[in-house]
């Protein structure tokens, strides 16, 4: 039995029975913002950007360092390298090179970490990449390839209801991802940022769409029309303007739940 109710602005989320116990949080980070330090306790595992998108060196040893001290687990966040665009768009690159970036990037992070006595523990790809892949079988394919000649016990981070999904679980273990700040479309696509919704920033409303995924496997979409939906990883973006708000008024949610973050 599941039920909700308002008081004042605050939608609260009543249950005597949870879908889940537990969800993992997940956050990209290293994109520049510089809020990491404030992002880390609210979280259990992140996405380090690689530099295909965002992100150096210098960076990601900082984030390293904030991520070592919370004890959240790190990913690499691998992107087409187009900073200029912050690889949220779609890039005309072979195969064959497109590969071989991503193979540095990750192997970066991997090695970084490494030096720094952590442990790689997945990988999530970024922006226009994750779109892609999520429906273009053959880049979905070149990412599996990718993460398996580096590590096949990474987990990979992927779309519910995904071509991503279908090709992954075949040959790696993988954490089904959903977005607490992005709205979706019936076919569970995410919305277009250019479209007018598609980035969720009040935090009643982002409490809401995390606690009806995980209560009840369940999304509303930009259009109205619930569908199920699954997820054993919710991500908030980094670099959403509110990003530290949204994961504190997530945090308390989730904490009166019952529902852990791990």
């Amino acid at each position: 039995m599941v039920y909700s109710t308002w008081v004042g602005n605050t939608y609260y989320f009543k249950s005597l029975w949870f879908a889940m116990s537990y969800i993992d949080i997940n956050c990209d980070v290293g994109e520049g913002v510089g809020n990491e330090a404030q992002l880390m306790p609210l979280i259990s595992s992140c996405n380090i950007a690689c530099g295909g998108h965002a992100g150096s060196v210098e960076i990601i040893k900082q984030v390293l360092a904030f991520a070592k001290a919370e004890n959240v687990k790190i990913g690499a966040h691998p992107s087409y390298p187009d900073p200029e665009n912050f690889g949220r768009q779609i890039m005309n690159i072979s195969p064959s090179d497109l590969k071989k970036s991503l193979t540095s990037q990750i192997l970066l992070v991997k090695r970084l970490a490494e030096e720094n006595s952590q442990g790689l523990h997945h990988v999530k790809p970024h922006g226009a990449l994750y779109n892609v892949a999520a429906v273009d079988e053959s880049l979905a394919q070149l990412i599996t390839e990718v993460v398996l000649e580096i590590d096949p016990e990474l987990k990979l981070y992927v779309p519910y209801i995904s071509v991503l999904e279908n090709i992954v679980q075949k040959e790696l273990s993988i954490m089904l991802e959903g977005f607490a700040d992005r709205r979706y479309t019936n076919t569970y696509t995410l919305v277009n940022r250019s479209i007018e919704g598609a980035v969720i920033t009040d935090e009643n409303e982002v409490v809401k769409q995390v606690l009806s995924i995980v209560a009840k496997q369940r999304l509303t979409t930009i259009s109205g029309k619930e569908i199920p939906f699954k997820a054993n990883t919710i991500c908030v973006h980094g670099d959403t303007k509110n990003a530290v708000e949204i994961l504190q008024a997530l945090h308390q949610a989730l904490t009166e739940a019952r529902i852990q973050i791990k």
